[in-house]
């Protein structure tokens, strides 16, 4: 397939899912043995168990060079293929989201500059996708909507801004709202599943935001109790 789409030739809905799909699977598992690592990783250092920490570094380094490997991998292919030869508007956006994805999840084990220079090409590509959907996609579109889902998520998780996540998920969400009778029959589960996950995101980042500012707001109270609401 990857010698097809070397071809120059846009995919099909088909061959696009599909390629996403694959290397989906092949990204999320990496990604979730990295979390389990690296949380086991600063328990034992915790512990001051360093014989084991040095083992599991070592075992952390491997996986993050399989995740390199594999982001590197796909964002050559959207780069020199996939995004120069996409014409429709809805294919644009499907690999302009692609490639913030993969930029994300480089950012995600990334540090120092290393880090900032793949946020900064996965807010770029993200910015690019949302252009183009604004104009191109209706706000009940399930590749919209999952566009402003993981756009969000990147604010809230990469570049620790919930107040501009909240936002963005909040606008994509009363967006699609409001033109909720013009889904389509087709594409009506996936949109509505992504508005659910859009919702449950907003729940759980907002009662964040409150436990934050409450907490904040007591560790203030002894010194500068005036200054609280």
């Amino acid at each position: 397939m990857v010698v097809f789409m070397k071809l120059g030739v846009e995919l099909t809905v088909e061959e696009r899912n599909l390629l996403s799909v694959a290397y989906k699977n092949v990204i999320g598992g990496r990604r979730g043995s990295w979390r389990i690592v690296s949380s086991i990783e600063q328990k034992e250092e915790i512990k001051g168990n360093e014989g084991q920490v040095a083992k599991i570094k070592s075992y952390r380094s491997k996986i993050e060079q399989e995740l390199q490997d594999v982001c590197s991998d796909i964002l050559a292919v959207l780069d020199e293929h996939l995004i120069p030869s996409a014409e429709a508007g809805e294919s644009k956006v499907f690999y302009y989201k692609m490639k913030g994805d993969y930029h994300r999840y480089l950012a995600e084990f990334a540090t120092g500059d290393k880090r900032k220079e793949s946020a900064g090409h996965a807010h770029e590509a993200y910015k690019a996708a949302t252009d183009i959907a604004s104009t191109e996609l209706a706000p009940t579109h399930p590749i919209r909507l999952g566009l402003a889902l993981n756009f969000s998520v990147f604010y809230y998780e990469i570049l620790n801004s919930p107040d501009r996540a909240c936002h963005l998920a909040k606008q994509a969400f009363d967006d699609a709202i409001a033109e909720l009778d013009t889904l389509s029959e087709e594409s009506y589960k996936d949109s509505t599943l992504i508005m659910q996950l859009l919702r449950d995101n907003l729940t759980l980042w907002t009662s964040d935001l409150t436990d934050a500012e409450a907490e904040k707001a007591e560790d203030a109270k002894p010194e500068e109790a005036e200054a609280q609401s």
